[in-house]
């Protein structure tokens, strides 16, 4: 337990030295595993991993899934989806910013990435909030909290990679995060209307969009729908497992620019070469935290909390709790990937200790995940933002995250003391 504590230690040093998180960890892993059982040892199972996981097939599915949204952000999307919404919203108290939520959760649904959905919809949306008088504060709290929705919504790159470290069915994860996806959704409208309600000049509505129009724009957008209908309606009915959904989603993404007429060379390099940078990092994280997960097992840390839970009187649900709160201070210094892939292998044992179902954990995770990236005093898209928007100060994003914190944690206790609501669609599945 205290060489664990130490590598910990080390590994927090190192990353308020602003050391890179996955070197941090490897650095960190290979330390502790090399002081405790020989040099040797330690880079040999270090080079195994390094050399072991890119070659592993169920890791495929992050780099499709990633190039399946950068081919859509590059394909003008992004904004149907916005001017869809807007026609169905946008005359509502509020409705640039209902428009921006609701085009998030779409966007979502394609794309997997948190940061992605928030940079993409901050180019969309914020000029056009900008144009009608919205309070500053409301147009980025809108972006940064529905930029959340991207890593809960399916398909997700976390949920991916959680599925794979626990050994959890990823199509289950996948369809688990529907209903809490669109609960979020309902919850940020309502906190939309709580914000305009006390400040009505914060949010003005919009003109009123004529009926044949609304249908117009939504039309607009169907190769969106009849990629998440392919992509998670295959995962659900047993069609293809959540690889072959990667590839099919990805080929999908590609013939919906095509179709779009988007599909110049350079957009699809870029696309490319985008989805290889951001797949490269991921992997690299990933390389790092499963450096360091081996050191950790071998000082049987996660054994001993086991047994130290299983000994303690405390109730379950305290002990989720306190891991949820772990998770709130890990996302001031950790992006959503490394707090995953850190921390799931020394709390997943607890949780197959406590008797919890690992989907609606996995799903919990997610979602407390998500209330970290806007949670002051550091939220990994509210810089996101800031840099998008050089003219926006952190202060007013800060303001503006507030309501939509609120709502996450409303969601948050709804998931943890009602886990049907997280586990009713996956036990429908075939």
């Amino acid at each position: 337990m205290e060489q664990a504590a130490i590598g910990f230690l080390g590994l927090l040093a190192l990353i308020v030295l602003r050391v890179p998180v996955a070197f941090a960890m490897v650095i960190a892993g290979i330390a502790g595993f090399g002081l405790m059982f020989g040099w040797k040892p330690a880079l040999i199972s270090a080079a195994q991993t390094v050399a072991d996981t890119p070659r592993e097939y169920s890791f495929s599915v992050v780099p499709l899934f990633v190039l399946m949204g950068s081919l859509i952000a590059r394909g003008g999307l992004a904004a149907a989806l916005y001017d869809a919404s807007f026609a169905w919203l946008g005359h509502r108290p509020g409705g640039l910013a209902r428009a921006t939520i609701v085009s998030c959760a779409g966007f979502a649904a394609v794309c997997g990435s948190s940061l992605a959905t928030t940079a993409t919809m901050s180019k969309v949306a914020l000029p056009e909030m900008e144009r009608l008088g919205y309070a500053k504060s409301l147009s980025a709290g809108a972006i940064a909290a529905g930029g959340t929705l991207g890593i809960l919504i399916p398909p997700s790159v976390i949920m991916v990679l959680y599925g794979i470290l626990t050994e959890t069915d990823i199509a289950k994860l996948f369809i688990a995060g529907i209903l809490p996806g669109i609960l979020g959704v309902f919850l940020y409208n309502f906190a939309v209307s709580m914000v305009t309600r006390f400040s009505p000049e914060s949010g003005p509505p919009g003109p009123r969009v004529p009926w044949p129009e609304r249908w117009r724009a939504l039309l607009g957008v169907w190769e969106i729908l009849l990629l998440f209908l392919i992509v998670i309606g295959g995962i659900y009915v047993g069609f293809f497992t959540p690889t072959e959904a990667a590839g099919i989603g990805a080929m999908g993404a590609f013939l919906a620019v095509v179709v779009r007429r988007r599909a110049s060379l350079s957009n699809v390099f870029e696309s490319l070469h985008e989805s290889a940078i951001l797949s490269a990092n991921i992997f690299m994280v990933l390389i790092g935290a499963l450096i360091f997960s081996n050191f950790l097992n071998m000082t049987a840390m996660p054994k001993l909390l086991g047994g130290l839970v299983a000994d303690s009187n405390l109730a379950p649900m305290y002990v989720m709790l306190s891991m949820i709160l772990i998770y709130v201070l890990l996302g001031c210094i950790l992006d959503s990937i490394s707090m995953i892939l850190l921390t799931v292998p020394i709390f997943f044992p607890l949780i197959k200790v406590m008797g919890f179902d690992p989907v609606w954990f996995g799903i919990i995770v997610v979602v407390v995940t998500e209330i970290s990236l806007i949670t002051p005093p550091i939220g990994m898209n509210i810089f996101v933002l800031g840099s998008m928007v050089p003219d926006l100060k952190i202060s007013t994003i800060y303001r503006g995250v507030l309501p939509f914190v609120a709502a996450d944690i409303v969601r948050l206790l709804l998931l943890l003391y009602f886990p049907i609501i997280s586990l009713i669609l996956p036990s429908l599945m075939l």
